[in-house]
């Protein structure tokens, strides 16, 4: 197993927290789709395989009932709080955000998380509901029970009903992001308005998005840097200030993600992914929600 020592490099927020450039996540491959209080081991083992890696950025959601089996790996894990950054969400108790956010922390074992996320903006089609939800964010964070405050799945027309009222902007727009969906304007967005943007999905090309017209540049740049062309897609996130998130019951595949660390793409290199990333589209989520021809 690569044994990588790496520092992992963290970005910089726009209210002042820093956060780690690669993130473990507890969804997708752990989603829950029954019970709750079946308590899934792989995933508590996986967990703390991950961040006796030096995975210290874990990224947990209520909706995959899987914060139980997150705060037991913490506390088996034994690595100090201060050196975790612990990021859930709200979605299925968005009627009550400060009671969700209060049932996350007792099952994380936790008296605050790092971030603390709205999952996704289709609870409302009213601007009052998101002004009205982003200010019980903002007591959140004022109370201390989280130190970040974002969003997940929005789209610029949900960030503008929270930017007319908001004490606090949005520290994270965290969207699924890969070569196939770009969303170009969208991050252009994030940029003026000092948002930063966290990927899900990004290793999408190679998972679930193939065959498809990044296939050969991510092969013969993976054979450039000895690294595999998923490790390819975690530099290409990084490389442009975008924060991937990724998973794998597999503590090798979890080891070599991190060689994403020991190199860095050149713009060209960049531009080349982007440019063939653009002749396909391809949504590996929420598809029950927006059409096959959206790109935002």
């Amino acid at each position: 197993m690569a044994n990588i020592h790496t520092p992992i490099p963290n970005l910089k927020l726009n209210d002042g927290n820093s956060i780690p450039m690669i993130g473990f996540g507890t969804g997708t491959a752990w989603y829950k789709s029954g019970d709750e209080s079946k308590i899934d081991q792989v995933c508590i083992d996986s967990a703390v395989s991950a961040q006796k890696l030096g995975y210290y950025h874990l990224d947990g959601a209520e909706v995959y009932k899987t914060e139980t089996e997150l705060g037991t790996a913490i506390k088996e894990a034994k690595i100090p709080r201060e050196k975790l950054y612990v990021t859930t969400k709200v979605i299925s108790n968005i009627s009550d955000i400060p009671g969700a956010l209060a049932t996350s922390l007792k099952k994380l074992q936790l008296s605050y998380v790092d971030l603390y996320l709205i999952h996704a903006p289709f609870f409302s089609d009213s601007k009052a509901d998101h002004q009205h939800k982003w200010k019980q964010m903002e007591d959140l964070k004022e109370q201390g029970l989280t130190k970040s405050i974002g969003v997940s799945n929005y789209f610029t027309e949900h960030l503008d009903f929270i930017f007319e009222t908001c004490k606090i902007p949005p520290a994270i727009n965290q969207i699924e992001f890969h070569p196939y969906l770009q969303r170009t304007e969208l991050i252009k967005y994030h940029k003026a308005k000092g948002i930063a943007t966290e990927a899900y999905g990004p290793l999408t090309p190679v998972t679930k998005g193939g065959p498809g017209p990044v296939d050969d540049i991510l092969a013969s740049l993976a054979r450039k840097y000895g690294v595999n062309p998923g490790e390819i897609l975690l530099r290409w996130c990084i490389d442009q200030d975008i924060v991937p998130i990724t998973t794998s019951g597999k503590e090798q595949r979890l080891s070599d993600y991190l060689r994403a660390m020991t190199f860095k793409l050149n713009p060209k290199e960049i531009q080349q992914i982007n440019e063939a990333g653009s002749q396909k589209h391809f949504r590996g989520f929420w598809n029950h929600k927006l059409a096959a021809e959206d790109h935002r």
